[in-house]
């Protein structure tokens, strides 16, 4: 009898993709690769919905005995697709027309036709999709190729890939696979990993409200967010978003990516600088949630010398850090939170009037908690970085008890490595650092100090410490555990940790050394 073959193990998404760079390389610049990938995932991820809507719509007509002959003029009622929150896509921007003419020699023009179709039926995408696929520089047999594989995924919503990110999953994918090699080094500036952006948004909780990011990327944050609200029984409409972002690629990007959402969101007209050119001037939000570029020395601009935003002292124009938390909070509504992302040495820095200025945010009360973060989290950058929550409304809504504390979380511990350079902080690893934070924020939540871990230090104690805000001067050590480790691995073990401190050290010897040639430049 004849053994049954076995099937073929199903390619994922990440798979798939670097079959596609492969198909471009030789070809194409790395940096080009997931902009060519990227406008072609979106027209499958579109026309897959279209299809998807277009086979139930006519399920639903069969069901009510429209005849056939009549069944075209409703399938082809732009109304039936739009009022379910799905993109119109005119017939010859349809993926199956794409690929009828995928050998053909004019392929790119045909992809070009397809995205200008779709901007001009969807007015939230006009300006944003990408071009050029009729450029003389792109091989048309690659290309081609390139159809046919992107082809061979599926975005239908009862597919995996449905339900995700899907525009920060590819950018993730390529990051992770580019970083280091091409614009690995400019990765933070549109990308934020998605642990990261989750403990952000578990933490406060943007049930409802006005939403702003002012480095907004490629919107994984307004994503999150977004998912966060339905996750918890709420609509995506209870939350409004207000985003602005610097560079025109990325901010094209945040636009497709927050319309496969689904997410109407109030980007600005255009990609403007948010210190030069506030888009958003008037808006006091309820959350500011942000991963803004780290240690940015060339932001400063001499017009920004008296500008309000600077309520707690002018930031050194040879480091945009503080320049960004004053932002946030000038951004903020009387009882707003904000949660960012800032490089650690942002904790502890007294150059250019920072310590004075984070003494003020301190005095002020305006700072809720730190939370030290693992190494290893981002693509891009090896830098430590920690995440900062300021609150306008402390004192208020079962918060007056905390006013004259702050609370220092060391999660640097936690984590799980995803592969040799890249740590991931699972579920569990996100709700034992929320939980503290709502515990504490929750005067009857049953807080209590874990020794390593979590301290809820008085403003007393942190003026000793000349408010300097590094988590570990406060959580102390954990208790010790009996200890049966055997000798050999004991000394192995501590051996390799050795190693890695001479490691950081040589880290941290290189960024000095490059602080000061910037100050004697």
């Amino acid at each position: 009898m004849a053994r049954a073959a076995k099937p073929k193990p199903q390619k994922t998404l990440e798979q798939t993709l670097w079959e596609a760079a492969d198909k471009l390389r030789g070809n194409q610049e790395p940096s080009e690769y997931k902009h060519v990938v990227l406008g072609l995932v979106f027209l499958k991820y579109i026309s897959d919905r279209f299809e998807e809507r277009r086979a139930t719509l006519e399920a639903e007509l069969a069901a009510e005995g429209i005849k056939p002959e009549r069944l075209p003029d409703f399938l082809e009622d732009r109304d039936e697709y739009t009022s379910h929150n799905v993109f119109w896509v005119p017939e010859l921007a349809r993926w199956s027309h794409i690929q009828s003419v995928a050998k053909q020699p004019e392929i790119g023009q045909q992809i070009d036709q397809a995205l200008d179709l779709i901007e001009k039926e969807n007015s939230s995408l006009r300006g944003v999709l990408p071009r050029n696929y009729g450029r003389d520089g792109l091989d048309k047999r690659r290309l081609g190729e390139l159809v046919d594989l992107i082809g061979s995924i599926g975005f239908g919503t009862g597919d995996d890939h449905g339900a995700d990110d899907v525009l920060g999953r590819v950018y993730e994918y390529f990051l992770g696979q580019f970083a280091g090699k091409e614009t690995g080094k400019d990765a933070g500036a549109f990308y934020t990993p998605r642990s990261v952006v989750k403990t952000l948004v578990e933490m406060l909780e943007p049930y409802q409200g006005r939403v702003y990011d002012p480095a907004a990327g490629s919107g994984g944050i307004f994503v999150q967010s977004a998912e966060f609200v339905k996750a918890h029984g709420g609509k995506r409409t209870d939350i409004s978003v207000y985003g602005q972002e610097f560079t025109d690629t990325t901010w094209k990007l945040a636009k497709m990516n927050l319309a496969l959402r689904g997410i109407e969101a109030d980007m600005g007209p255009r990609s403007a600088d948010s210190f030069t050119q506030d888009l958003h001037p008037d808006l006091r939000a309820d959350f500011v949630i942000a991963n803004p570029p780290f240690n940015v020395s060339d932001w400063w601009d001499p017009k920004l010398a008296d500008d309000p935003r600077w309520k707690y002292g002018t930031p050194p124009q040879g480091n945009a850090n503080f320049a960004w938390v004053q932002h946030f909070i000038h951004h903020l509504a009387p009882n707003g939170t904000a949660g960012f992302v800032l490089a650690n040495g942002s904790l502890s820095s007294k150059s250019g009037g920072e310590g004075d200025i984070r003494r003020k945010l301190v005095e002020a009360g305006l700072v809720d908690c730190i939370v030290a973060m693992p190494d290893k989290l981002f693509f891009n950058t090896g830098i430590p970085v920690s995440l900062w929550f300021v609150s306008k409304g402390r004192g208020g809504n079962g918060h007056r008890e905390r006013r004259d504390e702050i609370l220092f979380i060391d999660a640097r511990k936690l984590g799980t490595m995803e592969s040799r350079r890249l740590r991931v902080l699972v579920d569990d690893d996100i709700a034992k650092i929320a939980g503290t934070y709502h515990a504490w924020r929750n005067h009857d939540g049953g807080y209590e100090d874990v020794p390593g871990f979590a301290k809820a230090a008085s403003l007393e104690e942190i003026a000793k410490h000349d408010f300097v805000l590094t988590p570990g001067r406060y959580v102390g050590t954990a208790e010790a555990e009996a200890d049966d480790e055997p000798i050999d691995e004991k000394i192995d073990r501590l051996t390799k940790e050795l190693f890695a401190e001479f490691e950081r050290g040589r880290e941290l010897e290189e960024e000095i050394r490059r602080r000061l040639e910037m100050l004697e430049s």
